[in-house]
Formats: structure tokens, C-alpha cells, sequence
């Protein structure tokens, strides 16, 4: 597993992220069309928060089950855990210190038909309810 430290802009937020990187998703929801972030999907034990977690905030809407978060100093978004995957987490790979993303394939992925109250299609692993 390659390892790969990674930041918020002000530095106040820091942590590690061991993966294998080999590409990156595009989400086409409200909230990731304005914050045109790209990211990569990891399992939740592959991301360790080192410093800052105090001064993580986290964005959350609609059923409230996905948490985006961000720096509170410096408000740059990191990470955030999905509604449909609870057990993933999406990095900001703009976040990681050093990283060339130039060369990967990116993946859309269907946020917008997922910004909805209510049942999910059996496909979302994740919580179904409110």
C-alpha cells in the first residue's frame, strides 16, 4: 500500500491515507459540482487523521447520513463519509501532499439522483432510512 500524507490548505488539519491510488471519481451532486473536488474511495481504516480533528467541521444535508468535511480555520474541504457506503470514505486527492492526478482516468460517479429523501435503490449498501 503506497502512503500518502495529506492537509488541508493552513496545515492545521493533517493526516495519512494508505491506498492505491489507480483513479479518481467526479461526483455530480449540488454539493461536489460547486466544490469540484476529485476523489478517491477508500475503506474507512485507510484514513488516519494525525492533527486538526478538533477543527474538522462537517457539512451535512438532506438525510444527514453523509458528513463533508472541512477545516474550520482554513475551510478547505478533506474528506467526507458517504450516505450510501458508510464504511468508505472520499479524500480530496487535491489534499494529498505532492500528488500528480494529471495522469488518472477519472470516474463519474451519480450523486444527483442520490440527493433524494427516501428509500435508496438496492444497489446503496448504506442506511435506507432518515
Amino acid at each position: 500500500m503506497t502512503r500518502y500524507a495529506g492537509s488541508c490548505h493552513c496545515g492545521v488539519v493533517t493526516f495519512v491515507l494508505e491506498a492505491e491510488i489507480d483513479h479518481l471519481t467526479a461526483c455530480d451532486c449540488s454539493l461536489c459540482v460547486k466544490k469540484n473536488a476529485r476523489m478517491v474511495r477508500v475503506a474507512a481504516q485507510a484514513l488516519t487523521i494525525l492533527s486538526g480533528e478538533d477543527q474538522l467541521g462537517a457539512y451535512e444535508w438532506n438525510t444527514h447520513r453523509a458528513r463533508h468535511h472541512f477545516c474550520r480555520v482554513c475551510g478547505i474541504y478533506v474528506f467526507h463519509r458517504k450516505r450510501a457506503s458508510p464504511d468508505l470514505y472520499e479524500v480530496n486527492v487535491f489534499c494529498l501532499d505532492g500528488f500528480d492526478s494529471s495522469g488518472l482516468p477519472v470516474r463519474a460517479s451519480e450523486g444527483v439522483g442520490m440527493s433524494v429523501v427516501g428509500p435508496g435503490r438496492p444497489e446503496w449498501r448504506g442506511p435506507r432510512a432518515d
